[in-house]
């Protein structure tokens, strides 16, 4: 199945690193409680629509969410209330931005979704030993409430280091009733940071507690290659990629002080041999160190714009000033805590000062 829906690329490290935002924790949820915020976060998305309108394409639309959970809230000093109210906002921003987008991009853009993104409750970069999927379950089902309770049409959880923590977010939206999907990242060899094979973390959450779909994220394409040799029916429930930039590891990443956004076209044709090997990969972004301009290079390659037909009607469009700009919701929360707080060094991957 060719890939049909463009999704975006490092929110966190585009922001951080081309618009000088200081995200403390990595986080970008507490930018929806300020107009400034919510402005770069459309502007933001904007840049990922437009590449969805050029390739004839649907757009997947992702909370800045991935750190709205209890322990890097609690850090950040917001209460449970005050994350709820953030996962709300952040899913009636993009469901604002959906209707905007079909305006203007009508007959260029495909179907526009809004999917909850949640994150790890530790850091993804590590593994901290088994979790137990029952406390996981307990633990991020506030999360997948209020995303739903808000309007997302799925919830996907990110960058996940071992199994356990997997089966607990499934087994939390099974409950609420919502599309789940879990995303795995791998080191430089195909396996989680816990030592496990992607293909084998995958078959054991098939066999426990399935979610509706995989996707792999968080590391370069080629260190997804050596895990593909192993074969499998997994191959085959993998429906989305998003890469890093980079092709060090991990551990490299956590000691660089520079962003290492790697080559825009050589990333896109990393892509080869996964694209090859999973046949239902449908979705295409990026991760860290990624920004548009590696998500059009991708694409490009997958689906060369001479063959879409829509930019150029697109750009002409836009150009004789019909195309309207996407309003912004209005958001109401009020952080419970300042902002800023103390700094940890496990929430500053890439070598992020967060002072």
């Amino acid at each position: 199945m060719p890939a049909r829906t463009v999704t975006d690329g490092g929110l966190e490290t585009d922001l951080i690193f081309h618009h000088g935002v200081d995200l403390l924790h990595f986080a970008a949820y507490p930018l929806l409680a300020s107009e400034r915020g919510r402005r770069l976060l459309v502007d933001y998305y904007d840049g990922y629509a437009a590449v969805a309108a050029r390739a004839g394409a649907g757009l997947r639309l992702e909370t800045p969410t991935w750190r709205a959970n209890p322990d890097w809230g609690a850090r950040l000093g917001h209460d449970a209330a005050a994350l709820a109210q953030a996962d709300g906002d952040a899913v009636r921003l993009l469901a604002g931005l959906r209707e905007s987008y079909r305006e203007r991009y009508t007959g260029a853009i495909g179907d526009v979704t809004v999917v909850g993104t949640m994150g790890p409750r530790g850091d993804g970069y590590r593994s901290d030993g088994a979790v137990e999927p029952e406390e996981a379950r307990r633990y991020h089902r506030p999360q997948v409430e209020a995303l739903t309770a808000a309007g997302a049409d799925s919830v996907a959880v990110y960058t996940l280091a071992e199994p356990g923590e997997a089966a607990g977010v499934v087994r939390a939206a099974r409950e609420v009733g919502i599309r789940v999907e879990v995303s795995f990242t791998v080191e430089t060899d195909g396996r989680l940071p816990d030592g496990t094979p992607v293909g084998e973390a995958i078959a054991a959450l098939d066999e426990s507690d399935p979610p509706d779909s995989y996707l792999v994220n968080c590391a370069h394409p080629t260190h997804v290659v050596p895990a593909l040799a192993a074969g499998g029916v997994w191959l085959t429930r993998v429906t989305g990629l998003r890469c890093n930039a980079s092709t060090r590891s991990h551990a490299e990443l956590d000691e660089a002080t520079e962003l290492d956004e790697g080559d825009p076209v050589q990333f896109a044709r990393d892509h080869g041999p996964l694209l090859a090997a999973l046949p239902n990969v449908d979705v295409l972004g990026g991760c860290c160190g990624t920004d548009v301009r590696h998500v059009q290079a991708l694409w490009d390659v997958v689906r060369p714009p001479e063959f879409t037909g829509t930019h150029r009607r697109t750009r002409r469009r836009r150009a004789s000033g019909d195309g309207r700009r996407a309003s912004t919701p209005a958001s109401t929360w009020t952080p419970s805590a300042p902002l800023r707080g103390p700094g940890c060094s496990a929430s500053r991957p890439r070598g992020v000062s967060t002072e």
